[in-house]
């Protein structure tokens, strides 16, 4: 097994990014069937910034303070911000990537799929 602890919040944020947009996937799925251009276009809405930045904020109040600081270290990350992004919600994105990067990789996947369950994914708000 790695060391996760020694790995940058960037690889955290990539295979993070992954793993989020694998269980957006596999949810809107199995809400309905729908053509794949339509699929894909609802799980673009999630998987990015704006829509990562949402799910920080609804899993917030319930972070140890461990996953806390692996959320602050992948947010203040220095790395290229998009130009059609808001630099905001982009590193607070990152942030929420590092942290399910972290989660997956030191096998806390219980963990990880109690706060993904509370993300609002695939309803009506």
């Amino acid at each position: 097994m790695m060391d996760v602890s020694n790995l940058p919040p960037l690889f955290l944020a990539y295979i993070g990014d992954a793993v989020y947009e694998v269980y957006v996937r596999t949810k809107l799925l199995g809400k309905k069937f729908t053509p794949i251009w339509k699929l894909h276009k609802e799980v673009t809405h999630y998987v990015c910034a704006a829509g990562q930045d949402l799910a920080l904020r609804q899993i917030e109040p319930y972070l140890s303070p461990q996953e806390a600081e692996i959320v602050r270290r992948g947010r203040n990350t220095k790395g290229r911000v998009p130009k059609n992004v808001d630099v905001t919600a982009y590193r607070r994105a990152t942030g929420f990537e590092a942290l399910c990067g972290w989660l997956y990789l030191t096998n806390q996947t219980e963990r990880l799929k109690e706060l993904l369950t509370m993300i609002r994914i695939g309803e009506e708000n």
